[in-house]
């Protein structure tokens, strides 16, 4: 043997441990790819993971017709903001504010007030007074599909 024949022999013996390695490696996956198939195939999915918040009796701390499931949720506290109006004004003019200052808003004087919460509209009222603070009686409530609709604006 010729040293070209030595060094082509071992070129292809390289090439067949190569390809039998490949096809070791081959056979190996079609192996693991087969047990994973069977174990999803054996795997019951999960059913009834998470409870419906819709589910379950009436009653609660609203006193009203409230799901006991959402119990968890409602104390949890949100800011309510009732909002007269709003203007834009320059720093300048801002700056130059004092006491007694009067700014005009785009509300008008017994125009139906704002109620947001968390930012979010949800009805519209009038300001009452009871002794001596502040109030707001609803006199109108945001229907859900109308609040939607108002977000796809």
């Amino acid at each position: 043997m010729s040293e070209d024949d030595v060094q082509n022999g071992a070129a292809g013996a390289e090439e067949e441990v190569s390809m039998d390695d490949w096809a070791a490696a081959m056979a190996e996956q079609e192996v693991v790819d087969q047990g994973m198939a069977q174990q999803a195939a054996e795997a019951v999915p999960a059913q009834n993971l998470f409870q419906e918040l819709g589910a379950g009796g009436a009653g609660g701390a609203g006193g009203g017709n409230v799901p006991q499931n959402l119990d968890m949720i409602l104390d949890i506290p949100v800011q309510l903001t009732v909002e007269l109006g709003r203007t834009k004004i320059a720093i300048r003019n801002l700056l130059q504010l004092a006491q007694g200052s009067v700014v005009e808003l785009d509300g008008m004087a017994g125009e139906p007030m704002d109620v947001l919460v968390n930012g979010c509209l949800i009805a519209q009222g009038e300001v009452v007074v009871v002794n001596d603070k502040f109030g707001i009686r609803l006199t109108d409530i945001i229907t859900p599909a109308e609040r939607i609709r108002r977000l796809q604006k």
